[in-house]
């Protein structure tokens, strides 16, 4: 686990979102002429990502003071640097078949 405090909170919320992937694809399934989604795993990649980053701005946004450009490049640079972990929990995992 990460010292840094953002980073651990990124983490969590990160491995959160991953715990949605076999909902997601079941509703995926149930929902095909709807949803009209040809890549589950790409749409899940795009859900767990825009969680990942929707979160960590709601968190820096949640700070005494507006979050400064450097800090939400931080925030982009420690959700970036995970997403070949990411990636690989979604797209090597028994939750996407």
């Amino acid at each position: 686990m990460s010292e840094d405090p953002l980073e651990t909170i990124i983490l969590q919320t990160i491995n959160g979102a991953i715990t949605t992937i076999p909902g997601y694809m079941e509703e995926i399934k149930q929902n095909k002429e709807t949803l009209k989604v040809e890549n589950a795993q790409e749409f899940i990649y795009g859900i767990v990502m825009g969680m990942a980053l929707g979160m960590s701005g709601a968190i820096l946004s949640a700070q005494e003071k507006p979050p400064t450009a450097e800090e939400q490049m931080k925030v982009r640079d420690i959700i970036y640097k995970h997403i070949p972990d990411i990636r690989e929990r979604i797209f090597n995992s028994e939750n996407s078949k």
